[in-house]
């Protein structure tokens, strides 16, 4: 799976019921995730961390939708110990988590490792994590190994960057930007352009090299 590829439309088993991904998705973003294994001690962290911040995923028009290779009724079994485990969940647990037995979709979505992929016996699902847009486009991708624990606050702040830079395509985030600070400016705009898409300034940073590329920004 390439960024900007399409992710295929897939009907799956999961905790909410049978979906069409692609009528589930509707308007909205999703975060679509992979984990190795149910009643694992990082997964069920990773887990109940998305549950306890799912507010601020909807709150960017964002669904979790979660797969492993486990059985459907495992996964509901585990939705209780993630519950015991992070009781600051509240209410039910809010996403659903696919069942993927037969590990079909973990290798049509490129969820398994390079090792195990072509044998299915032993294709079990790394930690994937796919960011998709409205129009069933991929944005992002992370790939962690399973041995360390994905961090929810990046995850927020990237899906903050691809739907600020989609609205305003004129910019770009710098490393380690959270909303609120500076933005820079992509290099096909033009200096005369600048007044009127950042009527609030623009700061130029000089360079040895002579060249003006680094031109930065609050008003966005």
């Amino acid at each position: 799976m390439r960024i900007n590829s399409t992710i295929p439309n897939f009907t799956a088993d999961t905790t909410q019921g049978p979906i069409n991904f692609y009528n589930w998705q509707g308007n909205s973003w999703v975060v679509l995730f992979s984990h190795p294994a149910d009643f694992t001690p990082v997964c069920t962290t990773e887990l109940g961390r998305l549950a306890v911040h799912q507010p601020h995923f909807e709150k960017r028009n964002t669904k979790l939708l979660a797969l492993s290779v486990d059985k459907l009724q495992d996964h509901v079994d585990w939705v209780n110990d993630i519950k015991s485990y992070c009781q600051d969940i509240p209410g039910s647990f809010p996403y659903p988590i696919i069942a993927d037995p037969d590990r079909t979709l973990a290798v049509k979505l490129d969820m398994v490792d390079e090792e195990s992929k072509n044998d299915p016996e032993t294709a079990l699902t790394i930690r994937a994590l796919y960011i998709i847009s409205p129009d069933h486009r991929l944005r992002l991708s992370m790939h962690y190994p399973t041995s360390t624990g994905r961090n929810v606050d990046e995850i927020l702040r990237v899906i903050d960057s691809l739907q600020l830079t989609d609205r305003k395509p004129e910019i770009v985030t710098p490393a380690n930007w959270v909303p609120g600070d500076k933005v820079m400016i992509v290099p096909t705009v033009k200096d005369e352009e600048l007044p009127k898409l950042f009527p609030g300034g623009v700061d130029k940073v000089s360079m040895p090299s002579g060249k003006v590329y680094v031109r930065t920004t609050t008003d966005y």
